[in-house]
């Protein structure tokens, strides 16, 4: 038999062949179709393919999987044609440096997960997996595609176990767009950090479910809108106004850290001197009781007085952030006396602990600043398990192998302080300002405790009682003795802060820290 018998196929010329990939590329590209394109861009949302364009450098992105098609038989499925499944995956670089994607197109179907969409994404995480880059997931999903029933709960499945193996190797963010409802929720919650834009929501159960069980009437954006994860649910990291600011969110965010746990972040040349910053001298005011904004202290100990902070409004009583000294990524944590007067409750222990974590899983320093007067007491806060969520921070920072360096501003009281990184929990250099108060507890309260009977005694039982406590404060709240047990490393004066963290983190770049072998600890979840 000769070649030309072999088949049709091999009569097709080339041209043609290239004319129908020229009209599956067109099809591929037009999504829904112009129609659900227009009404996309009038909901003040980009287009999936628009929001990578955004996204990644130009002409960089590698569109992979593209032609992959589902399966699905059932329910008017077998003919319906739906442009690269729903979601547009591939690979390129944001300031050229290589990262691996998925933006849902809710165009096609609504952006509703089947079989062949989930796997798309599920093959670029392994993709990141395998390369050691970054993954990012833009969410625009109306849900689980209900026509593939069992396959589409699999396929879902596929994507948790993945953000799981993904998770400590490389940064994973989520981008959430536009509706991310139901199972869908709980890939976004398994990544690093989230990015909400406004007109986003995001939850398990809707307003109509939860009307039918429990007789509440709430919206969709009271429910699951970026306003309620950042205040209440701390589920968020960001919130974005709308696509475009999302998109440079993510692309800031990822200038700050490594492309996998294997690297260090990304410095910056540095070749300026460290000079004091005598306005930190004038920042803490006279009067212990009285508040300051500690986010002050922040911007002037970073470079350029340029940092992120990370969830913003939710536990504002607790700070955290990225930033750079003299070039390099820290992470920041710190209390925020003008907030419930920097007290750490459950939220903020949650907050903080994470975000230790995650600096320790990708080779980030930490930088912890330290005004803190203690847990936050009351009823609802024991009910609420403040011991078992304030151990997660013992725990937290104490299995961190990074720098870790501490500068305590001024109160630093019991647990507390041990839970901001004291010296005893591993901090490498712990330093304190004069103004610094190391104690078990205030002078107020201690004296209370220990002087009752002389108070009551007292002919003026005021005057014996401001007298004790100033002999208290005079004996223990003062950073000298702590510095004599060796419990701070040194006293510097504030505008030396900046210097004393560049030395420091330079001295402790080549840390090692060698701990027990085990699979894992068991942090108090």
């Amino acid at each position: 038999m000769s070649q030309t018998d072999t088949g049709n196929s091999q009569n097709i010329p080339m041209s043609q062949r290239i004319r129908e990939l020229y009209e599956h590329r067109r099809r591929l590209y037009a999504g829904g179709g112009e129609e659900r394109l227009k009404k996309q861009h009038a909901a003040g949302k980009l287009t999936a393919r628009e929001r990578i364009d955004g996204l990644v450098d130009p002409g960089s992105f590698q569109e992979m999987l593209g032609f992959a098609r589902h399966r699905c038989t059932h329910f008017g499925m077998t003919d319906k044609e739906l442009p690269a499944d729903g979601v547009v995956t591939g690979c390129g670089t944001i300031d050229g440096r290589l990262i691996h994607l998925a933006s849902q197109d809710f165009t096609v179907a609504g952006g509703a997960a089947g079989e062949v969409h989930c796997d798309k994404i599920v093959e670029m995480m392994k993709n990141s997996l395998k390369i050691g880059s970054p993954f990012v997931f833009i969410n625009d999903s109306g849900g689980a595609r209900i026509q593939e029933g069992i396959d589409a709960l699999s396929a879902y499945g596929r994507i948790f176990y993945h953000n799981t193996l993904l998770s400590g190797v490389v940064p994973q963010i989520s981008i959430i767009c536009g509706p991310c409802a139901g199972g869908a929720a709980y890939s976004p919650a398994l990544t690093d950090f989230i990015i909400q834009t406004r007109y986003a929501q995001m939850f398990i159960t809707g307003p109509s479910v939860i009307k039918q069980v429990t007789g509440e009437t709430v919206t969709a954006e009271q429910l699951g809108g970026p306003e309620a994860h950042m205040h209440y649910s701390g589920v968020v990291h960001f919130i974005a106004d709308n696509d475009q600011h999302a998109l440079q969110i993510c692309k800031r965010l990822m200038s700050f850290l490594p492309s996998n746990n294997l690297e260090d972040p990304p410095a910056l040349v540095w070749n300026k001197p460290v000079d004091p910053d005598p306005v930190l001298n004038q920042i803490i005011p006279d009067n212990p009781k009285a508040g300051f904004d500690m986010k002050q202290v922040i911007t002037r100990i970073m470079d350029n007085g340029d940092w992120m902070e990370i969830q913003e409004e939710y536990a504002p009583n607790l700070i955290i952030g990225l930033g750079r000294i003299t070039g390099r990524t820290v992470g920041i944590l710190a209390n925020q006396p003008i907030v419930k007067a920097g007290c750490l409750d459950i939220d903020a222990s949650d907050k903080s602990s994470r975000f230790v974590r995650f600096c320790n899983a990708f080779n980030i320093p930490l930088v912890t600043l330290v005004d803190v007067p203690g847990f936050m007491p009351g009823v609802q806060q024991e009910y609420g398990g403040i011991i078992r969520h304030g151990a997660k921070m013992l725990f937290s920072y104490s299995a961190a192998t990074v720098p870790k360096i501490t500068i305590i501003i001024r109160k630093a009281y019991g647990g507390a302080y041990l839970a901001m990184c004291g010296k005893d929990l591993g901090a490498d250099r712990c330093a304190a300002w004069p103004s610094a108060e190391i104690a078990v507890m205030g002078a107020e309260g201690a004296v209370e405790v220990i002087f009752k009977r002389e108070i009551e005694q007292a002919p003026v039982p005021t005057a014996k009682r401001q007298e004790l406590i100033d002999l208290y404060r005079k004996t223990f709240s003062n950073p000298f003795v702590a510095a004599g047990r060796g419990m701070v490393d040194d006293i510097i004066e504030p505008s030396e802060t900046r210097k004393y963290l560049a030395l420091a983190l330079d001295q402790l770049r080549n840390k090692r820290d060698i701990r027990p072998a085990k699979k894992h600890g068991l942090i108090p979840l």
